[in-house]
């Protein structure tokens, strides 16, 4: 299923479920054999549409218009069957009349042999011709589907039987429409559902962990409770769409078992779905449900159901005497039909038997890898490198003595701090990779400014290994391309980190992580003004002596201790600053 070593990047519930209406483009082939849309919600009983043909008769090589007509409509699948086994392939094709609204499919490999819609929009009538086959059958129907709207449609509307001039009269009747299954019952709660029992007799999952669903709207819970050979499932959250659960072999999305509690204005709509490949959920039947009941109160939906722990036969079903990752994700709703995930989903962080032993656990909304990528280039290109560019900048005379292998101290804390950004960035960067095993085509222009960043920041040491003696003229060049890379460096990297905390990757909070970004850039440009307004006035008091630094002239002046006192004390204050926004961050990211 989806989502990153804790892969949730991936639960992507946005639903544009494989089904004639939710295709506007009307490209509906896997739909062709049973014509029925899976939006999970059951058609309509009384047609309201009608089909209608220009000839009662027909010779092979015949073209017969067949025209759709009725309420206006958006979708429509429309073939012809062998009237004596409507659940047979199509037969003949069909040749457009208007292909402005209307296209040819390929059915059971059949060109031509379907039509279908190829917008959304509404419509009120479709005509298009059907060419006889040379082996046709004596007696053909016209069977088309309709979707009025992505909850309400009607599957195999039948259109009167056409024949061959010489065949006997058709009497059999039969069934255009498979039957039906009773619906499943569905009663209403009185009540909230009751964490209380939460690790004695129910297996549950809340987030935040240990919210009361009893007491708080925003809680989402989940719980299993084991009957015998069944599962007693309760669910509930904010409801103003919907919300789901699901069970994985992995943290990536694929090949799952789905549920889904969908808000559909006065009444809840549960619905098992299912994923085949990294795909949009499809709708399956209900039938498997028993007990179905919800409730929708002061902003909260509640749905609950039971379901046997094996469903021998029934396919895309789990049987939930296994450890699986479960997935929880909630998002918006419009008509019964579901949209992206508002938020990334919830996801344990390891494989859980839901049958097994009670348990009351949480989960993580992000990846592990992707924490460690956001923590490490905070840590790099908030803290590290701010701090040695201050110290090269200000602190040359303050730390002139020298210090390790006869370098001065403020070139070797300098030279320190900016290693340790590149080596952080170097390992930070390759995590999304082994996160995503590639790259991300949905990440914006994150990754893109994440490369740049990266090869500035291993091009930066490589250069400075490269550094011409103090006195060469080639030193000025040097200064200046030294300068120019590292501050592209900083510029695009605070630009990768505004983009890359509104990833769903991190789900940092909105919108105090832009705020909180925003004061931290203030805060460092703010110290670099401060230091340069001082090294202004300063210089206004000694002499120029080169061109690489200030020196003052009385080297133990009182001018030239509260000068360097008062760096050392702005440089204190701006690494508290910068330590403070520091763990704001990184706390954020720790606690989603």
């Amino acid at each position: 299923m989806a989502a990153p070593g804790f892969t949730p990047g991936a639960f992507v519930f946005l639903l544009c479920i494989n089904s004639v209406a939710n295709y506007p483009s009307g490209k509906v082939t896997q739909s062709c054999h049973g014509m029925i849309p899976e939006h999970g919600h059951r058609p309509q009983a009384d047609p309201v549409h009608h089909i209608t043909v220009s000839q009662v008769t027909f010779r092979p090589g015949d073209q017969v218009e067949v025209t759709l007509s009725g309420p206006p409509f958006k979708g429509f699948l429309l073939e012809a069957r062998n009237a004596e086994d409507l659940s047979g392939v199509p037969v003949g094709s069909f040749t457009l009349i208007d292909s402005q609204v209307s296209q040819l499919l390929t059915c059971e490999d059949i060109q031509g042999s379907a039509v279908s819609h190829t917008s959304s929009s509404k419509k009120t009538e479709i005509k298009v011709y059907w060419n006889a086959p040379s082996s046709a059958p004596n007696h053909i129907q016209f069977l088309v589907t309709v979707v009025e709207k992505y909850k309400i449609y009607w599957v195999k509307i039948p259109s009167q039987i056409i024949s061959q001039p010489d065949a006997l009269p058709f009497t059999t009747l039969k069934a255009t429409v498979s039957p039906l299954s009773t619906p499943t019952p569905v009663s209403l709660l009185t009540k909230p559902f009751s964490a209380s029992d939460c690790g004695n007799k129910k297996f549950c999952i809340r987030s935040p962990l240990s919210c009361d669903p009893e007491k708080e709207q925003a809680c989402v819970f989940l719980s299993f409770t084991k009957h015998d050979h069944s599962v007693m499932v309760e669910m509930s959250g904010p409801g103003e769409g919907y919300l789901s659960f699901a069970f994985s072999h992995d943290r990536w999305m694929g090949n799952d078992d789905a549920y889904l509690c969908i808000n559909e204005g006065q009444t809840v709509h549960v619905q098992p779905a299912h994923f085949s490949g990294r795909s949009h959920p499809v709708m399956d039947s209900p039938d498997p449900l028993e007990a179905v009941a919800w409730r929708l109160v002061d902003g909260v939906m509640q749905c609950s159901f039971r379901r046997n722990i094996s469903l021998p036969g029934v396919k895309n079903r789990f049987d939930l005497n296994t450890s699986y990752y479960i997935f929880l994700a909630d998002g918006s709703a419009n008509d019964g039909q579901i949209y992206k995930h508002s938020q990334q989903p919830l996801i344990t962080y390891e494989k859980h038997n839901v049958t097994d032993y009670p348990k009351n656990i949480g989960g993580s909304r992000s990846s592990l890898l992707l924490k460690v990528h956001g923590a490490l280039m905070l840590v790099a290109w908030m803290t590290t490198v701010s701090i040695g560019v201050l110290i090269a900048r200000f602190f040359r005379s303050v730390w002139s003595k020298a210090f390790f292998l006869g370098e001065a101290a403020w070139f070797q804390v300098h030279r320190l701090l900016m290693l340790t950004t590149s080596v952080l960035t170097c390992i930070a960067f390759i995590m999304p990779f082994i996160y995503r095993g590639g790259w991300s085509w949905h990440a914006g222009y994150h990754p893109y400014l994440g490369c740049i960043v990266t090869a500035l920041a291993v091009l930066q040491p490589l250069l400075a290994a490269f550094r011409p003696p103090l006195h060469d003229p080639r030193r000025q060049m040097f200064n200046w391309t030294h300068w120019s890379v590292g501050t592209a460096a900083r510029i695009i990297a605070v630009a990768a980190m505004f983009l890359g905390m509104d990833l769903p990757g991190l789900n940092l909070p909105h919108p105090w992580k832009t705020y909180a970004m925003i004061g931290f850039v203030t805060w460092h440009i703010g110290t670099e003004i401060v230091l340069e307004i001082h090294a202004y006035r300063l210089s206004r008091k000694v002499e120029i002596l080169d061109d690489d630094r200030i020196q003052i002239l009385q080297s133990l002046t009182v001018a030239e201790a509260e000068g360097h006192a008062f760096k050392k004390m702005v440089l204190a204050i701006y690494v508290c600053g910068n330590v403070t926004f520091l763990i704001i961050f990184l706390s954020a990211i720790n606690h989603v």
